[in-house]
């Protein structure tokens, strides 16, 4: 038998990177911006991973008077709360929460279809 260095792959976690740690030992949360198609032209955009201390009802009045659309905050029992929005709003969304001081642009990930 010949003994050679070659690794088995372990199993791969495909939300490892939602822990990834910084510079300063913090483990990033990110806030991820998704896109939901409904019917036709239809579309709605849902922002998750805000800190639970904020206040998801000022965010969203700010939101909707900001980007002229309707929207709510879903409660969702894995992910906690969830705000959609009508329409495509996703860089919107982005440039106005950055912009708040809400979060900073390295901690947004914007998903696509």
């Amino acid at each position: 038998m010949v003994d050679s260095d070659i690794q088995i792959p372990t199993s791969f976690d495909p939300f490892a990177e939602a822990e990834i740690t910084d510079a300063t030992g913090s483990t990033k949360e990110y806030v991820h911006i998704r896109i939901q198609q409904r019917n036709g032209r239809k579309s709605l955009t849902t922002v998750q991973g805000l800190k639970k201390e904020l206040s998801y009802d000022k965010i969203l009045k700010d939101l909707k008077k900001a980007l002229c659309c309707n929207g709510t905050v879903v409660n969702d029992k894995e992910l906690g709360k969830v705000i959609q929005l009508q329409g495509d709003q996703r860089k919107n969304v982005s440039t106005f929460i950055v912009q708040a001081g809400i979060v900073k642009k390295d901690q947004i990930k914007v998903h696509n279809f």
